[in-house]
């Protein structure tokens, strides 16, 4: 199965699930796609000899191009890995129930417009949550409405602060993001 990396800054993620998935066989990183020519998404694909793909919102919201390109190389399953644009209607009609979101909360707590990275967590503290974590789910036409295909939670005490959380979230995607994309694709 061929998958398209989709992320708009350090590519953490992007890194992550790259090396993850460096010696299965059976599932392959094709492209990597940015809004943003300097992310560092796309420098974690050029080091690993992936194509890379930087396209601008009007791109984005046209879709042909990007579609055309995606079908050309055979993508099955496309994954945001902190891409911070909106899915246009048109591009989610041409990949239904293939694309995946990563958020940074337990929807449906704190999703939606806006509500993204520190956003998100500043949230989270403010509404002094016990709890917080990540979501994985599929891409609708609505923020952060998509079915969930998992939830990873971390408890919070009084002591966490922007910083540990950051900290926790990054911890819960490393440890579950790509063994949740593994675990869907084998049942697609």
């Amino acid at each position: 199965m061929n998958l398209a990396l989709f992320a708009s800054g350090t590519g953490s993620n992007v890194k992550n699930i790259i090396d993850f998935f460096k010696k299965n066989e059976t599932i392959n990183i094709v492209l990597v796609v940015s809004n943003n020519s300097s992310a560092g998404a796309l420098i974690h694909a050029k080091n690993n000899d992936i194509e890379q793909l930087t396209i601008d919102k009007d791109a984005l919201n046209e879709s042909t191009t990007i579609c055309e390109t995606l079908h050309e190389q055979e993508v099955e399953l496309v994954v945001l890995a902190g891409f911070l644009l909106k899915i246009p209607e048109k591009f989610i009609s041409n990949f239904k129930g293939k694309i995946i979101n990563l958020h940074p909360s337990l929807l449906p707590k704190f999703g939606g417009k806006g509500m993204y990275g520190n956003n998100v967590h500043k949230a989270v503290l403010a509404a002094k949550e016990k709890k917080t974590g990540i979501t994985i789910h599929f891409v609708n036409e609505n923020y952060d409405e998509g079915a969930i295909i998992e939830q990873f939670e971390t408890v919070l005490t009084n002591e966490d602060d922007l910083s540990s959380i950051v900290e926790k979230i990054k911890k819960l995607e490393k440890l579950y993001f790509p063994s949740t994309i593994e675990r869907l694709i084998y049942k697609l």
